[in-house]
Protein backbone atom coordinates (compact mmCIF):
# COMPACT_ATOMS: atom_id res chain seq x y z
CA UNK A 1 0.00 0.00 0.00
CA UNK A 2 1.13 3.48 -0.97
CA UNK A 3 1.03 6.11 1.96
CA UNK A 4 0.74 9.58 1.95
CA UNK A 5 4.28 9.68 3.37
CA UNK A 6 5.71 7.55 1.03
CA UNK A 7 4.48 10.22 -1.80
CA UNK A 8 5.83 13.08 0.02
CA UNK A 9 9.32 11.46 0.11
CA UNK A 10 9.19 10.75 -3.74
CA UNK A 11 7.98 13.99 -4.72
CA UNK A 12 10.91 15.12 -2.13
CA UNK A 13 13.57 13.29 -3.90
CA UNK A 14 12.12 14.03 -7.60
CA UNK A 15 12.27 18.01 -6.82
CA UNK A 16 15.63 17.96 -5.12
CA UNK A 17 17.09 15.51 -7.92
CA UNK A 18 15.88 17.50 -10.90
CA UNK A 19 14.72 20.52 -9.38
CA UNK A 20 12.14 22.51 -11.97
CA UNK A 21 13.15 26.25 -13.11
CA UNK A 22 16.51 26.14 -11.50
CA UNK A 23 18.82 28.43 -12.61
CA UNK A 24 19.32 32.59 -13.07
CA UNK A 25 16.54 34.65 -14.99
CA UNK A 26 18.52 37.43 -16.80
CA UNK A 27 16.27 39.88 -17.66
CA UNK A 28 13.92 40.08 -14.63
CA UNK A 29 12.01 42.80 -12.85
CA UNK A 30 11.72 41.28 -9.49
CA UNK A 31 14.50 39.29 -7.47
CA UNK A 32 15.29 38.68 -3.96
CA UNK A 33 17.46 36.96 -1.19
CA UNK A 34 16.29 34.47 1.48
CA UNK A 35 18.39 33.03 3.94
CA UNK A 36 17.43 30.14 6.55
CA UNK A 37 20.09 30.87 9.99
CA UNK A 38 18.37 27.23 11.05
CA UNK A 39 20.04 25.19 8.36
CA UNK A 40 22.04 27.48 5.66
CA UNK A 41 19.63 27.43 3.09
CA UNK A 42 20.04 30.43 0.93
CA UNK A 43 17.69 30.86 -2.01
CA UNK A 44 17.67 33.86 -5.38
CA UNK A 45 14.34 34.08 -6.64
CA UNK A 46 13.79 35.75 -10.15
CA UNK A 47 10.20 36.71 -11.18
CA UNK A 48 9.54 38.63 -14.42
CA UNK A 49 6.36 40.04 -13.99
CA UNK A 50 4.79 42.00 -17.01
CA UNK A 51 2.16 44.85 -16.96
CA UNK A 52 -0.83 42.53 -16.43
CA UNK A 53 0.52 41.53 -13.14
CA UNK A 54 1.24 38.17 -15.07
CA UNK A 55 4.47 36.10 -13.89
CA UNK A 56 5.50 35.28 -16.83
CA UNK A 57 8.68 33.61 -15.83
CA UNK A 58 10.69 32.39 -12.46
CA UNK A 59 13.62 31.09 -11.53
CA UNK A 60 15.47 30.18 -8.21
CA UNK A 61 18.70 29.66 -7.66
CA UNK A 62 20.65 28.42 -4.22
CA UNK A 63 21.39 25.80 -1.98
CA UNK A 64 19.36 24.11 0.28
CA UNK A 65 18.37 21.24 2.21
CA UNK A 66 15.84 18.71 0.12
CA UNK A 67 12.87 20.49 1.62
CA UNK A 68 13.65 23.82 0.76
CA UNK A 69 14.56 22.84 -2.52
CA UNK A 70 11.87 20.48 -3.33
CA UNK A 71 9.40 23.13 -2.01
CA UNK A 72 11.03 26.05 -4.37
CA UNK A 73 10.66 23.76 -7.54
CA UNK A 74 7.34 23.14 -6.84
CA UNK A 75 6.25 26.73 -5.91
CA UNK A 76 8.13 28.09 -9.60
CA UNK A 77 5.70 25.61 -11.32
CA UNK A 78 2.58 26.47 -9.34
CA UNK A 79 3.28 30.02 -10.25
CA UNK A 80 4.83 29.92 -13.42
CA UNK A 81 2.29 32.12 -15.84
CA UNK A 82 -0.46 32.93 -12.89
CA UNK A 83 -1.63 36.48 -11.88
CA UNK A 84 -0.06 37.73 -9.05
CA UNK A 85 -3.52 37.52 -7.09
CA UNK A 86 -2.64 33.57 -7.41
CA UNK A 87 0.28 33.92 -5.81
CA UNK A 88 -1.06 36.03 -3.11
CA UNK A 89 -4.09 33.21 -2.87
CA UNK A 90 -1.61 30.07 -2.82
CA UNK A 91 0.82 31.88 -0.23
CA UNK A 92 -2.00 32.43 2.02
CA UNK A 93 -2.60 28.57 2.05
CA UNK A 94 -0.04 26.80 2.34
CA UNK A 95 0.97 29.07 5.35
CA UNK A 96 -1.74 28.12 6.85
CA UNK A 97 -0.93 24.33 5.79
CA UNK A 98 2.33 24.75 7.14
CA UNK A 99 0.99 26.01 10.46
CA UNK A 100 -1.88 23.87 11.27
CA UNK A 101 -1.85 21.07 13.68
CA UNK A 102 -0.64 17.68 12.64
CA UNK A 103 -4.77 16.44 12.46
CA UNK A 104 -5.94 18.85 10.37
CA UNK A 105 -5.84 17.88 5.95
CA UNK A 106 -4.48 20.80 3.35
CA UNK A 107 -6.75 21.83 0.94
CA UNK A 108 -5.58 19.71 -1.33
CA UNK A 109 -7.92 21.78 -3.84
CA UNK A 110 -6.52 25.33 -3.05
CA UNK A 111 -2.96 23.89 -2.79
CA UNK A 112 -2.87 21.50 -6.22
CA UNK A 113 0.95 19.40 -6.18
CA UNK A 114 1.78 21.90 -3.47
CA UNK A 115 -0.44 19.86 -0.84
CA UNK A 116 1.90 16.95 -0.64
CA UNK A 117 4.48 19.15 1.63
CA UNK A 118 2.08 19.28 4.48
CA UNK A 119 4.18 16.28 5.06
CA UNK A 120 7.15 18.52 6.22
CA UNK A 121 4.62 19.33 9.54
CA UNK A 122 5.97 15.93 10.85
CA UNK A 123 9.01 17.59 11.11
CA UNK A 124 8.45 21.44 13.24
CA UNK A 125 12.20 22.15 12.30
CA UNK A 126 11.83 21.79 8.79
CA UNK A 127 8.64 23.62 8.57
CA UNK A 128 10.78 27.13 7.77
CA UNK A 129 13.06 25.13 5.32
CA UNK A 130 9.72 24.62 3.47
CA UNK A 131 8.17 28.43 3.73
CA UNK A 132 11.85 29.98 2.69
CA UNK A 133 10.75 30.51 -1.00
CA UNK A 134 7.44 31.82 -0.23
CA UNK A 135 8.95 34.71 2.37
CA UNK A 136 11.86 35.31 -0.58
CA UNK A 137 8.99 35.56 -3.63
CA UNK A 138 6.91 37.92 -1.63
CA UNK A 139 10.20 40.46 -0.44
CA UNK A 140 10.80 40.12 -4.36
CA UNK A 141 7.60 41.10 -5.00
CA UNK A 142 7.45 43.70 -2.50
CA UNK A 143 11.04 45.01 -3.46
CA UNK A 144 12.24 44.29 0.21
CA UNK A 145 16.08 45.27 0.00
CA UNK A 146 17.24 43.19 3.01
CA UNK A 147 17.28 39.35 2.57
CA UNK A 148 13.96 37.30 3.76
CA UNK A 149 15.05 35.48 6.66
CA UNK A 150 12.79 32.39 8.34
CA UNK A 151 12.83 33.04 11.87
Amino acid sequence: MFSLGDLYKEVIIDHTKSPRNFGKLDPCSHDAEGFNPLCGDQLHIYLQINADNIIEDIKFEGQGCSISTASASLMTQALKGKPLSEYERLFEAFHAMATAGMEEEPDQEALGKLAVLAGVKEFPSRIKCATLCWHTIKSAIEHDDQPAITE
